[in-house]
C-alpha cells in the first residue's frame, strides 16, 4: 500500500508557508505541516494570520502545486482556556483546506482538561478540521493511555483524535498495547522520527531533543518500526525531523528529501 506523506513544520521551519509547498512538491510530499500560532509567546512560527497577501499566494501555490495542508499547529489547552481565542487560525484552516490542528494538554485539572477538549471539538467542528491531542510526556497529556482517557470522556466528538510522535511514544510510559487500543477513527496521523529512547530525561532534555535534536528515523532507538508496523497500514505520516547540527549542512530542499528517505524507508519496511 502506497503512504502518503506530510512534511511537517518542523522538518521545514526554514520556509515560509509558500516555500514549504513549493518545497514539498518536488520532494515527493502529498501535504505539508504549517505552524501559524507559536507553541509559546515569542517562540517561532510561520507568519500568515492577518496577512491576506501571504494566504492568497499560499492558496495559489496549493492550486498549482496540488499539495495540501494536512495539520497546522498549535492550540495549547491550559487552565484559561477559551477556544475561541484561535478563531483566525480555523479561518485560516478552512481556507487552506486543512484537515486537522494539532492540540497539546497543558492544564493538569484533567476533568477541566476534558470539559475543555470537548468545547474545542464543538468550536471546530464547523470549520472540517480534526482536534488531534497529541501526548507528549512533559504536559499534562503525558502518555496515549491519558490521551485516549481524556478523548473518551469528553464523549469522543466525531472531529476528536489522538495524535502519536514516534518520539513521545519513545520517552513515555506507552507501550505498542497502547498504541493497539487507540481505535481507528481517532488516529488520523502520525508523526515519524527517533532519538534516544527511555523514560529518564529531564523535561529540558526532552523538550530540547524535541525542539531541536530528533535523529533520522533509524538513527535511534526508539522502535519506530515497530510503532508503524502497530499503526494502521493507510496512516498518513507526518515527517517531524528538526536537527539544527545536520539542517545547516543542507538546504531546506535537501533536508526535507534526507528525512523523506530515512523515514519512506523505516515505514515501507514496516508495512512489508
Amino acid at each position: 500500500m502506497s503512504r502518503v506523506y506530510s512534511l511537517a513544520y518542523l522538518t521545514s521551519h526554514r520556509c515560509t508557508p509558500p516555500e514549504v509547498l513549493r518545497v514539498a512538491a518536488v520532494k515527493g510530499y502529498a501535504y505539508v505541516g504549517l505552524r501559524l500560532w507559536p507553541n509559546a509567546p515569542g517562540a517561532p512560527q510561520q507568519q500568515l494570520l492577518g496577512l491576506p497577501d501571504v494566504l492568497r499566494e499560499t492558496v495559489a501555490v496549493q492550486r498549482d502545486t496540488g499539495v495540501g495542508v494536512f495539520d497546522m499547529e498549535i492550540i495549547r489547552i491550559g487552565e484559561q482556556f477559551d477556544p475561541h481565542t484561535w478563531d483566525a487560525l480555523y479561518d485560516a484552516g478552512a481556507a487552506l483546506k486543512a484537515k486537522a490542528i494539532l492540540v497539546a494538554g497543558d492544564d493538569t485539572d484533567e476533568a477541566r482538561l476534558t470539559a475543555n477538549y470537548a468545547r474545542l471539538c464543538e468550536v471546530m467542528r464547523p470549520y472540517g478540521m480534526t482536534a488531534d491531542l497529541e501526548f507528549m510526556p512533559w504536559t499534562a497529556v503525558p502518555d496515549a493511555r491519558t490521551a485516549l482517557r481524556v478523548v473518551t470522556h469528553a464523549g469522543k466528538p466525531d472531529n476528536a483524535g489522538i495524535l502519536v510522535d514516534a518520539l513521545h511514544f519513545g520517552r513515555s510510559h506507552t507501550t505498542l498495547d497502547d498504541i493497539r487500543a487507540i481505535p481507528r477513527d481517532l488516529l488520523h496521523y502520525a508523526q515519524i522520527c527517533d532519538a534516544e529512547a527511555g523514560t529518564h530525561f529531564t523535561t529540558e532534555q526532552m523538550i530540547h531533543t524535541a525542539r531541536c535534536e530528533r535523529m533520522l528515523p533509524g538513527d535511534g532507538t526508539i522502535d519506530v518500526q515497530g510503532l508503524f508496523r502497530v499503526l494502521p497500514a493507510d496512516l498518513p505520516v507526518s515527517v517531524e525531523i528538526v536537527n539544527f547540527a545536520h539542517e545547516a549542512k543542507a538546504s531546506a530542499d535537501e533536508w526535507a528529501a534526507i528525512c523523506m528517505a530515512a523515514s519512506r524507508k523505516i515505514v515501507e519496511r514496516s508495512d512489508g
